[in-house]
């Protein structure tokens, strides 16, 4: 027979334990060295980098990090420490929606010369396994149709540096496409921006202005906070990783236009909503109060970046 006290020891135990793997599974991967990444896979495969070789490879590289960190996979898990864990869950959800507005702009535009032109096939499999349901744990699993995904874009990949004419893919770094991705991205990062900034606590004369009923939306639910927060932080760690490699293939049309400048801020901006989190916890103090509000300084970074992005695309535009 097990004691009262054994048992309590054993669920303690157990309970550390079950803590120390979620703090763990929960710090944030590391920055992708695109540089390296590209220069690794390019000798491994003995070819030479073509544009559009560094975007797909930043983007393979994003969702293998989402599926191969530590702990891998946990948005789907049933089973305890991940189950109870929404943090790393929320931010994954975050790096999949850069990964799936990525992919359907691959599909769509990057590697199509015209709208009438037909779909690269590797792309044509990849981009609707990324749409598969997040949560899903049942065959087929999520992380099975994402590594399918993956696969293909290797395929992809590897099509684009191919000598054979016949299964040579396209990638076209051309304006109007880079401008269909950043209109994506905008409408992305806007929403981050709005669902981060209704952290705060409405004023009271606003709430009850007559003008302001049916425009006026409630503030984050407590509980959700931090889910929204590291959201927005995955999906800004994503694009980051992402744009850096769109700074390699449409270099000569960022030169051209006089864009690299915008660009270079946009990443600027990325890199400093990632800087290093101290607080054990998401805080939601209010105006200039004693206690920080996180949402409100992702929510700065977030907005400038997408000020950037709106000074990017008019610049593909007239530039």
């Amino acid at each position: 027979m097990f004691s009262t006290k054994s048992i309590t020891w054993t669920l303690t135990g157990i309970f550390f334990l079950f803590y120390g793997i979620s703090v763990y599974w929960s710090s944030q991967p590391a920055h992708i060295n695109i540089h390296a990444e590209v220069t690794q896979a390019a000798k491994a495969d003995n070819v030479a980098p073509v544009v559009g070789y560094t975007t797909t490879t930043a983007l393979i590289k994003v969702g293998e990090t989402l599926l191969n960190k530590p702990g891998g996979y946990l948005s789907n898990d049933i089973m305890p420490p991940s189950i109870f864990m929404d943090n790393m869950p929320a931010w994954e959800f975050g790096v999949l929606e850069m990964i799936r507005d990525m992919a359907l702009v691959m599909r769509k535009d990057f590697s199509r010369s015209q709208s009438q032109s037909e779909e690269n096939k590797q792309l044509q499999n990849a981009q609707p396994r990324f749409n598969i349901d997040s949560l899903n744990w049942a065959m087929p699993s999520s992380e099975s149709e994402y590594g399918e995904a993956i696969n293909q874009l290797y395929l992809y990949r590897s099509a684009l540096v191919s000598s054979n004419t016949k299964d040579k893919a396209k990638f076209y770094a051309r304006a109007d496409n880079l401008r269909a991705y950043i209109e994506e991205v905008q409408k992305r990062l806007g929403s981050y921006s709005h669902r981060l900034s209704l952290s705060v606590v409405p004023d009271e004369d606003i709430k009850s202005d007559k003008s302001t009923q049916g425009v006026y939306q409630s503030q984050t639910s407590w509980w959700k906070i931090d889910d929204v927060f590291y959201e927005a932080r995955g999906a800004t760690w994503a694009l980051l990783q992402l744009l850096r490699a769109i700074e390699i293939d449409f270099n000569s049309i960022l030169e051209n236009k006089n864009a690299k400048i915008s660009l270079q801020q946009i990443i600027r901006e990325l890199e400093a909503s990632q800087e290093p989190l101290w607080s054990p916890m998401i805080l939601n103090g209010s105006g200039f109060g004693f206690v920080a509000n996180h949402s409100l300084v992702m929510a700065n970074y977030i907005s400038r970046a997408n000020a950037a992005l709106i000074d990017l695309n008019e610049l593909l535009t007239k530039g």
